[in-house]
């Protein structure tokens, strides 16, 4: 018998996509906001993401659009997206299933090569033809001429407009950002928009059994290239040849470390409302450091 956390309204489109029946479900790590579950049909194994939150349905298909986007670079493999949609029980994604395996020696240099080849990808303006999620916060993609001007009023004033809400930031902290707004043209080197994924941290990865790195769980948009970088030193999980690679592919302006905190400032934020006020000191300390 299939279990009843996956409602059945969901099941039936599942199968009604795959063109076949399903023969077990089965529940597996899916993060903090879904529940993920691997079903299995005569034609194979499939990844199945559901969720009854009122945003669910547009959540997943801008994930499902920015696997798509991603896809269409060419450099790094992602999930084929095989349907999604809204039922009364709640909404779904369906992904072909990832199985992984061990890193080879070469999984490290291959990601980072792959991931300088999809930020050549480029755009006219910074942003996105539409808005998407972070984790389950919008994510705002207006288009801008400038990276200062996108950065500032798509990514870091919705944050701060939330953190306001929440009273999680202080009257001095709003003040040292608006020091931080004039400072920021000029903080950034000038490059193209690059497609970025967008929150590339090590749960946002994997290794298939060809030993080849997949992005997952985009939270995509044309910014600038080095903001995957710093989000993938934020936390770690991401070893040297990653870098050595990247910067042999496409090497970065002098300074990189000294930016670190500019970027790393808009996912602070996005776990000061998402996690509350334990990053508050963290949002701080990068601020202090560039103003």
């Amino acid at each position: 018998m299939l279990p009843s956390q996956v409602p059945a309204e969901i099941l039936l489109r599942c199968r009604d996509i795959l063109g076949t029946d399903i023969r077990s479900v089965q529940p597996v790590s899916g993060g903090d906001i879904n529940q993920a579950f691997r079903l299995e049909a005569p034609t194979g194994s499939f990844f199945l993401k559901t969720n009854t939150g009122p945003q669910a349905g547009r959540m997943f298909g801008t994930e499902a659009a920015g696997l798509g986007l991603l896809a269409s670079a060419g450099a790094l493999r992602t999930p084929a997206v095989l349907g999604f949609g809204e039922t009364p029980q709640g909404a779904f994604l369906l992904l072909e299933f990832i199985e992984t395996g061990f890193r080879p020696p070469v999984f490290w240099e291959k990601f980072g090569t792959g991931l300088a080849h999809l930020h050549r990808s480029s755009a006219e303006k910074f942003g996105l033809g539409h808005d998407n999620f972070i984790g389950s916060l919008p994510q705002s993609n207006s288009q801008h001429d400038t990276w200062a001007s996108f950065y500032i009023h798509e990514r870091l004033l919705p944050q701060l407009d939330l953190a306001k809400q929440s009273n999680r930031l202080q009257s001095a902290d709003f003040q040292d950002f608006e020091i931080l707004f004039k400072k920021l043209p000029d903080l950034c080197p000038a490059e193209p928009p690059a497609l970025t994924h967008g929150d590339l941290w090590s749960g946002n990865f994997l290794c298939s059994t060809a030993g080849q790195p997949v992005l997952i769980d985009p939270a995509v948009s044309y910014a600038h290239r080095e903001m995957d970088l710093a989000m993938s030193r934020l936390f770690g999980g991401f070893e040297r040849p990653f870098y050595r690679s990247y910067e042999a592919a496409w090497p970065l302006a002098p300074g990189f470390e000294q930016r670190l905190p500019v970027y790393q400032l808009y996912y602070l934020l996005v776990h000061v409302n998402l996690f509350g006020g334990g990053y508050v000191g963290s949002v701080r300390s990068a601020l202090g450091q560039l103003i």
